[in-house]
C-alpha cells in the first residue's frame, strides 16, 4: 500500500473536539502538545478533553429537554458512570445539569465523594450486596433499580430497618435486541439483567413493589444494549414499557410517574463511521412516547436516559510510545502480504475491549508527520497474549519507528474502567487537558502501589 494514512487529516467524529494538527504533524488536544504531555507525564496515558466532555454532556441535556419539553414532560439525563467515573468527571457532569448513574458500591462512593447530591444518584446492579443497598439508602439515592424478584424483598427489608421509604425502579427486559455484540445486548431474555415483560416476571415484580409499604415505585427501567447506531430500537422498547405501565395501572390503579429508556448511544470508532446524533434520537424517542401514550389514553410520564459512552468516549485518546516494529509476512489464499506489527507500551491492560469482544479502533502517529507511503499495520501491546491487540488493522506511516508517539482515539469509554494489572503492569493516568493546561484526574499507578497490596 502506498496511500497516505487514513487518519490524516484526523476524522473529527473520532478525535476530541479541540484536536489540532500542526504543520510538522504533531497533534495537540485542549491546547496541549501531546509530545510535551508525554515528556512530562509518560506513556501510556489517557488524555481527556474537558471542554469536549462538558460540551457533549450539555448537548445531551439540552437536546432531550427540548424534545421532551415539546411533548409536555420533563426529562433527566443520567451520566452512566460505568463508562468512566472519577470525582472530577462526576462534578463536571453535575455542573452541566446531569445526574449520575452508578452500578456498584465503588461507583457510588466516587459520586458521593464528588459531592453529588444523593437524590441525583441512581444505583443499578444485578447482584447488589446488603452493604451496597444500605449505603445507597443512607445516602438518600434518588432511585434503586431493582433487578430481580428476590431484590424487591431485600430492598424493602433494608428500608424498613433504616426507617426510610426506598425509591425504586424495576428493570425490565423488553425483548428488543440492540447493540454491536452479543455481550453488550442487554434486553433479550436469556441474560442476567432485568425481568421479562413477555414472561410475566416484570409485572409480578411491579405489583410486588406496590405491595411493600417501605418501597416507593418511582418507575420502570429498561436498557436495550450498547453501541447502538440505529435509533428504531428505542421506539420499540418505549412502546413495550408504556404498554406495561398501562397494564399495571389497569390492574392496580397505579400509573407509574417515570420511565427510563436507558442508554447505549453509539459513537464512531473507525474513519467514516457516523455516531448516533443525540438531537435526532431525542426527537424520535419523544415522538414515540407521545404517540404511544395518546394511543393508550395515559398521561406522558417523566422520562430519563443514561448516556455514558456517547459523552466520554470521543473525548479521550490513549497515547502510547512505539517500541518494537516488526514486519510479518502473512500467507493467504490469494497471495502473501506484509503486515507490520507495531508494539506499544500498553495493551489489553489499558484497553480490554478488542480482546474481550473484537472491538475495532483506529490510530495515528501524533508526534510528527510521517514520510511518504504507508504500511498496513497492527498495533499490539506488551502482554503475554497473542490476542493482545489494540488496533487490528490501520494504515500508519511507512517509516513508523521506535520512539514515535501513537494515539488511539475514542477510548474514553471503558478504557480506564476495564483496565487491569495483567502481567503486573501499573495502570495509566487519566489526564484532563483544557486551555493549554494539564490536570491529573487519576494518577499513574506505580510498582509501589502494586507491592503495597501484596501482604506476603
Amino acid at each position: 500500500m502506498t496511500d497516505r494514512p487514513v487518519d490524516r487529516p484526523l476524522d473529527p467524529d473520532l478525535w476530541p473536539a479541540t484536536t489540532t494538527v500542526a504543520a510538522d504533524g504533531s497533534v495537540s488536544i485542549g491546547g496541549v502538545d501531546l509530545r510535551a504531555l508525554a515528556a512530562e507525564h509518560g506513556t501510556p496515558a489517557y488524555v481527556l478533553d474537558e471542554a469536549d466532555f462538558r460540551r457533549r454532556a450539555r448537548g445531551f441535556r439540552e437536546a432531550f429537554e427540548r424534545a421532551f419539553g415539546a411533548i409536555g414532560t420533563e426529562v433527566d439525563v443520567y451520566y452512566a458512570g460505568k463508562a468512566f467515573l472519577s470525582t472530577a468527571v462526576a462534578r463536571w457532569a453535575v455542573q452541566e445539569g446531569l445526574r449520575i448513574d452508578t452500578a456498584t458500591g465503588g461507583e457510588l462512593a466516587v459520586a458521593l465523594r464528588a459531592g453529588v447530591p444523593g437524590d441525583h444518584i441512581g444505583l443499578h446492579g444485578n447482584n447488589k450486596s446488603d452493604t451496597e443497598i444500605a449505603r445507597a439508602l443512607d445516602a438518600g439515592v434518588g432511585r434503586l433499580v431493582v433487578d430481580s424478584l428476590l431484590e424487591v424483598d431485600r430492598v424493602a427489608d433494608a428500608a424498613a430497618a433504616a426507617g426510610v421509604r426506598a425509591p425504586v425502579m424495576v428493570r425490565v427486559t423488553t425483548g428488543v435486541h440492540a447493540g454491536g455484540h452479543e455481550y453488550i445486548s442487554t434486553a433479550h431474555e436469556d441474560q442476567k439483567f432485568g425481568l421479562s415483560i413477555a414472561g410475566g416476571q416484570a409485572l409480578e415484580a411491579l405489583e410486588a413493589v406496590l405491595g411493600r409499604p417501605d418501597l416507593d415505585l418511582v418507575g420502570i427501567h429498561s436498557h436495550i444494549g450498547s453501541q447502538i447506531l440505529d435509533a428504531s430500537g428505542f421506539a420499540v422498547a418505549a412502546r413495550r414499557i408504556l404498554e406495561l405501565r398501562a397494564r399495571l395501572a389497569e390492574r392496580t390503579g397505579h400509573l407509574v410517574r417515570e420511565v427510563d429508556l436507558g442508554g447505549g448511544y453509539g459513537i464512531a470508532y473507525l474513519p467514516g463511521e457516523a455516531p448516533l446524533d443525540p438531537a435526532r434520537v431525542a426527537v424520535e424517542m419523544a415522538r414515540a412516547v407521545a404517540d404511544v401514550c395518546a394511543e393508550l389514553g395515559t398521561s406522558v410520564p417523566r422520562v430519563s436516559v443514561e448516556p455514558g459512552r456517547a459523552i466520554v468516549g470521543p473525548t479521550t485518546v490513549t497515547v502510547y510510545s512505539v517500541g518494537t516494529v516488526k514486519p510479518v509476512v502473512v500467507e493467504e489464499e490469494d497471495g502473501a502480504f506484509t503486515r507490520t506489527y507495531v508494539s506499544v507500551d500498553g495493551g489489553m491492560s489499558d484497553n480490554l475491549r478488542p480482546a474481550l469482544y473484537g472491538a475495532r479502533y483506529s490510530a495515528a502517529v501524533v508526534s510528527r508527520d510521517g514520510g511518504p507511503g504507508a504500511v498496513r499495520a497492527r498495533v499490539v501491546g506488551k502482554h503475554c497474549e497473542s490476542g493482545d491487540v489494540v488496533v487490528h488493522d490501520v494504515l500508519l506511516p511507512a517509516d513508523v519507528r521506535a520512539g514515535d508517539l501513537l494515539a488511539v482515539p475514542a477510548t474514553g469509554a471503558y478504557g480506564r474502567s476495564m483496565a487491569s494489572n495483567y502481567n503486573l503492569v501499573p495502570r495509566p493516568p487519566v489526564l484532563a487537558v483544557r486551555d493549554g493546561e494539564v490536570s491529573v484526574l487519576v494518577r499513574r499507578e506505580t510498582e509501589d502501589d502494586l507491592l503495597a497490596l501484596d501482604v506476603g
